[in-house]
């Protein structure tokens, strides 16, 4: 292939994955419901309304179009990463577009449904028992002739671009504009890579704005106690909220950008969910219920300090995809959860 084809596939290339983001709406800004006496409003970014369902569909878009214009992707290269699962979808998604091999390596006990979506996308599944071995497959992969390795946690930071160009910070303040209180007093995001919260941290401080972030981590993941210590090198058991907390300090992750941590109990991220669909009608994963047990706790913050203002969060995926795990009452027993005992905590941060 001479280097003017390759150079016109790259340029198609770029121009579909352009495209796909210039015929999605921007995804939704929901509220949820707070007594408007008090003077606190709480946002929810919607970020199930992507094509693939999830926030990991800006990441994935950002890593094909760093990919194609770095000229780590041309023709015929086949793709991997290594992901808990959203990621990989919106990956296949994208790879599938472009005519190009993905594999997803994958924790073993990654939700089915989410496998499935992969497969539904062209993509390969491999599943690795270790879920801190993921990278090291992934990594092997990546190394042999013609292959391309993303490496979502040492990149996810730098792919996007945080001084704006469409990001997920500038999309908040963009549908912010018109509310009663337009700056975030705070926004409450998970880290999975580090990715997300590194942008919005970033693009706050590059635009001055007074508006401060906190991480909301789940059990077993390293973030919060590498936030606090500020060591890189702590390891620990991992999450089970899938898509956020990690095993290991990502090289994504910018503590430096964070105002504050919340370490959130996995009963509570659960109870949360389920609060969520039965008060919004709205049905999403486990790490949005993390989201908003944080952004609770902050709106309780604010009350307690006579704050008014707004929060936002996120919404990361539906719970579509997790009916046989976190939406299943026996699956969620097994896992020694009780979030009808976490309940009680969260209608204590409730406000009257």
């Amino acid at each position: 292939m001479t280097r003017d084809v390759h150079r016109a596939w790259v340029e198609e290339a770029v121009r579909r994955v352009e495209a796909d983001g210039n015929r999605s709406a921007d995804t939704h800004l929901r509220v949820f419901p707070l007594p408007e006496e008090h003077g606190i409003q709480l946002y929810l970014k919607d970020e199930s309304t992507h094509p693939t369902g999830s926030l990991k569909h800006r990441l994935a878009r950002s890593l094909f179009l760093f990919g194609l214009t770095n000229g780590d992707i041309g023709p015929g290269t086949e793709l991997v990463e290594a992901s808990s699962g959203s990621t990989a979808v919106s990956e296949a998604y994208f790879a599938r577009m472009l005519g190009l091999g993905f594999t997803a390596v994958v924790p073993a006990r990654t939700s089915p449904a989410k496998l499935d979506l992969i497969r539904r996308h062209g993509g390969r599944v491999h599943p690795v028992e270790d879920p801190g071995g993921v990278y090291a497959v992934a990594e092997e992969f990546g190394s042999r002739p013609g292959w391309h390795y993303f490496d979502q946690f040492a990149t996810a930071s730098t792919v996007t671009d945080w001084r704006g160009n469409n990001n997920i910070a500038e999309s908040i303040f963009r549908q912010m504009a018109l509310e009663q209180h337009p700056v975030p007093a705070w926004i409450v995001v998970g880290a999975g890579t580090g990715g997300t919260s590194a942008t919005i941290g970033r693009f706050c401080r590059y635009r001055r704005y007074p508006t401060r972030l906190l991480v909301a981590d789940p059990e077993g993941s390293v973030f919060a106690e590498a936030w606090r210590t500020g060591s890189r090198t702590l390891t620990g058991p991992g999450s089970r909220i899938e898509g956020i907390g990690r095993p290991r300090v990502e090289p994504s992750f910018v503590p430096g950008v964070i105002d504050d941590v919340l370490t959130v109990p996995d009963a509570e991220s659960v109870a949360a969910m389920r609060m969520l669909h039965e008060r919004c009608g709205i049905r999403a994963g486990a790490s949005t219920g993390t989201n908003l047990v944080a952004a609770l706790t902050v709106v309780a913050r604010m009350r307690r300090a006579g704050e008014t203002g707004s929060v936002v969060t996120l919404i990361c995926d539906a719970g579509d995809r997790y009916l046989d795990t976190y939406l299943d009452d026996d699956w969620v027993r097994s896992q020694g959860w009780s979030p009808a005992a976490a309940q009680d905590r969260l209608t204590a941060l409730l406000p009257d």
